[in-house]
């Protein structure tokens, strides 16, 4: 009997977990595509909450399923409503995400800045090898975002060259197309780059492959550049 009880009890808190999880995923889903790094404290501190909410009930059968969604729903309803206000209101933007913040301004330190933000040098240093400046003479602006990123302009003899700097014209590069992935073929993709399959196995042939399944990846650039991986095994 204990046994049974004990099998209902490991079902329950699987049916559980599967539906928490489910919520948890489609409520992050409307939230927006977002890495950890690139939100706002608001969002992160909501997001540290629903993944609380979603815990208790998924540990304790005794408390009501119910008792953890709606909580999680009006945490999304929360969220969507200031992220509308923000897109609206620059004075409720500033008020809940706060404002960027300029460290370093025409290459000299803002002390006073760093102190009230409490960010030492070595954070400061560390923020700016990580964007590949390792001496602050070479920095002109530095400014710490709302999400904690850290945005680096350089001096004007310290910037990379671009080609509008030599009067080089160049043309405008497209995303390489995906044809071969794990051996099966994008047929709608090969037809949109403007070739048919006797292209493409004329391509494979060039390669020594007799198959598109002996394939693992091939893509054409928008230069005309062909790639191809074959299988290993």
């Amino acid at each position: 009997m204990k046994r049974n009880l004990r099998g209902e009890n490991m079902v329950i808190v699987f049916i559980r977990a599967l539906v928490l999880y489910l919520v948890v995923v489609i409520v992050m889903r409307m939230m927006g595509k977002r890495q950890v790094a690139q939100m706002q404290p608001f969002e992160l501190v909501i997001m540290i909450m629903i993944a609380d909410l979603a815990a208790t009930p998924m540990e304790d059968t005794d408390i009501p399923l119910i008792n953890g969604v709606v909580p999680i729903i009006a945490l999304l309803s929360i969220q969507v409503l200031a992220s509308y206000f923000s897109l609206k209101s620059e004075g409720f933007r500033d008020f809940i995400c706060g404002k960027p913040s300029i460290l370093i301004h025409k290459g000299r330190i803002d002390q006073s800045e760093m102190y009230r933000l409490r960010v030492n040098i070595n954070d400061l240093l560390e923020a700016l090898r990580n964007k590949d400046y390792f001496n602050i003479n070479d920095v002109q602006y530095a400014i710490l975002e709302t999400n904690g990123q850290m945005s680096i302009i350089p001096k004007a003899d310290k910037r990379p060259v671009e080609t509008a700097d030599i009067g080089v014209m160049v043309k405008e590069e497209e995303l390489p197309v995906t044809l071969i992935t794990d051996g099966k073929l994008n047929n709608n993709k090969l037809k949109k780059a403007g070739h048919d399959k006797k292209w493409l196995m004329d391509q494979l042939k060039k390669q020594d492959i007799d198959s598109i399944k002996d394939v693992f990846f091939a893509s054409l650039s928008s230069d005309g550049s062909f790639y191809i991986q074959e299988k290993i095994g």
